[in-house]
């Protein structure tokens, strides 16, 4: 990815209100911005995990869920999650599907980093295994979906701040992942929502 690679700006609405370069837009005042998260599964219900890389700007070396970016200006988020498979992972989803349309977070490092999105959340179920970019992936771990949520949620495992939040979410529409009816597009936020 390129140094200059925009983020997408939005009020407190999910309306985009102009861009900025990604390169800056993190730390101590960051502004809401457009992302998304991604959690891919394999046939067998497991959930992949990447620990971020060690250079990352914000939360290095954590472990999160599988795949976390921003749209590009004018492009949709489900297209952004396809790019950011291929280029950190390796993937190629067999299926994609928005889950929490409306999804955001605030959280804070304890250098005073911040982050600040409004960042739906998708469901990928791949075939093959990740080949990670080492620019943007430290390492990956299947994990059985159940033993992950139980771990996250009694706190055995440590994990970034916005993952922590999305695991309950995503829990309360039910034990199987690949029973997880989609969400309407139509409810993302403004800016995320395709112009088709």
């Amino acid at each position: 990815m390129t140094i200059d690679e925009q983020v997408v700006l939005v009020n407190a609405e999910g309306e985009a209100i102009g861009t900025a370069p990604k390169s800056v837009v993190h730390g101590a005042d960051t502004p809401l911005h457009l992302a998304f998260s991604c959690y891919v599964f394999d046939g067998e219900g497991r959930v992949l995990l990447t620990r971020r890389a060690s250079h990352k700007r914000t939360w290095p070396g954590v472990w999160t869920n599988s795949c976390c970016g921003h749209p590009l200006p004018g492009e949709a988020p489900v297209d952004a999650v396809v790019r950011r498979l291929a280029y950190e992972l390796g993937l190629t989803a067999d299926s994609l599907d928005l889950m929490l349309p409306a999804f955001a977070y605030r959280a804070v490092m304890e250098d005073g980093t911040v982050e600040h999105e409004m960042c739906p959340v998708y469901r990928a179920i791949v075939s093959g295994d990740p080949r990670p970019n080492p620019d943007e992936v430290g390492e990956t771990r299947w994990m059985p979906w159940k033993e992950f949520t139980g771990d996250v949620m009694s706190g055995l495992l440590a994990i970034s701040p916005w993952c922590g939040e999305q695991v309950p979410l995503l829990t309360a529409l039910g034990a199987d992942p690949s029973t997880w009816e989609p969400a309407d597009p139509a409810d993302l936020p403004p800016a995320a929502r395709s112009p088709r």
